[in-house]
């Protein structure tokens, strides 16, 4: 059943899936332990990445919360402008090394299609998105991206038509070309091995705010927040700080303040399998997926990963819910106090920041994974400020 974070997890496929997923196991294991992958995942991290991404001290932000100190974990800063790069360069390389020509992605706010096109130019590998239709209306900029890097983006037309249901095109994909392709799945859900593969991948995230906030104000944060839609982010935020004394709070999509699903799952949902794992998942009294809503393509997810299920369990990360208006409103606080345009999935983070740090001694920090940059959602952003001045 594969590895379990708690009773979370697992791997519910078709037995079609189980020599794939077996192999990338085994590729995996051997792979992470082998200097000459962990350097070549290192080059290319900081030669094509830009990493590391700094630590910056949102001096304006801090004096409009009143309290604790808010830093700015820059993951926005990452070459294509979040932190689905770190994924998808391992992945990327881990499918040259099986022999895979192709792989297949899915992407809801375009970010992984992006970093996905851009390690398939990179690595010479054959890219396909697939992305809900309703995606792709609201993040434009992001298709034509993937489109210029030479991938190919199949617009998914079935159910709601955004995150969830391009999870579903590419499980078909995978399973009908499995020996040729492998499926960069882009965020921590889904079957294992994918994970432990992506929080470990996104585990430089946690390990940079490590080092670099002992340096900065000489010890570890109080608080790490970051925003969960599947939850890559904020799992490679959290993963490196588990066994610290730092508070972890993770921030889902609320959607619009009349919702009482949002896009929620750890506030709102209830354990069930979805995409080959068992997690908290967004359902009906008889067990089907419901519909979704938020202003953030890419937390607008019905699941979770598992190993967020589990630390919500056990009590070592605490989630919240954050509506539309208020990531709204933390857009343009970040826009005006810090010269920074975030995307619509950090600007949930950023406001459960500022409420944190409000409640918090001026001695205390508050560091905030901005998992990625606004430039994708400003059409969204403009359209949402027309419609609020009528």
């Amino acid at each position: 059943m594969g590895r379990r974070f708690g009773p979370y997890g697992g791997a519910y496929v078709p037995e079609t899936l189980v020599p794939a997923l077996d192999e990338l196991a085994s590729e995996w294991r051997t792979a992470r332990s082998e200097p000459s992958f962990r350097a070549e995942l290192r080059r290319y991290s900081t030669t094509l990445g830009g990493r590391p991404t700094p630590l910056y001290f949102a001096e304006r932000l801090t004096r409009r919360a009143g309290g604790a100190e808010i830093w700015l974990k820059r993951e926005d800063l990452v070459h294509g402008g979040a932190h689905k790069f770190n994924n998808a360069l391992g992945q990327g390389l881990l499918a040259r090394r099986m022999g895979k020509p192709r792989v297949i992605a899915e992407t809801g706010a375009g970010q992984h299609g992006v970093a996905s096109a851009m390690i398939g130019a990179a690595l010479g590998l054959d890219t396909v998105v697939y992305m809900g239709e309703v995606d792709m209306a609201r993040q434009r900029p992001n298709v034509d991206r993937m489109r210029l890097l030479g991938a190919r983006v199949v617009p998914v037309r079935s159910g709601s038509r955004t995150l969830k249901d391009a999870i579903n095109a590419a499980l078909r994909d995978w399973i009908t070309n499995v020996r040729t392709t492998h499926y960069l799945l882009g965020s921590a859900v889904g079957p294992h091995p994918f994970p432990s593969i992506v929080a470990e991948l996104q585990s430089v995230i946690g390990r940079e705010i490590r080092t670099q906030s002992r340096r900065a104000f000489g010890r570890l944060p109080d608080l790490a927040v970051a925003c969960v839609g599947g939850g890559s982010n904020a799992i490679g935020t959290f993963h490196p700080l588990r066994n610290t004394g730092v508070e972890l709070l993770g921030v889902e999509a609320g959607g619009p303040a009349r919702s009482r699903v949002g896009a929620a799952s750890l506030t709102r949902g209830r354990p069930g399998i979805l995409h080959g794992a068992y997690t908290y998942v967004l359902s009906d009294a008889d067990g089907q997926v419901r519909e979704t809503e938020s202003l953030s393509a890419g937390l607008d997810y019905a699941g979770v990963g598992p190993e967020h299920a589990w630390l919500r369990d056990t009590g070592r990360a605490r989630y919240v819910a954050v509506h539309d208006d208020d990531a709204l409103r933390a857009f343009r606080w970040l826009a005006e106090d810090e010269g920074i345009l975030p995307a619509l999935e950090p600007a949930h983070a950023v406001f459960a920041a500022v409420r944190a740090a409000r409640r918090r001694p001026r001695t205390q920090h508050v560091v905030v994974t901005l998992s990625g940059r606004g430039d994708k959602d400003l059409e969204v952003v403009t359209r949402a400020g027309r419609a609020r001045a009528r």
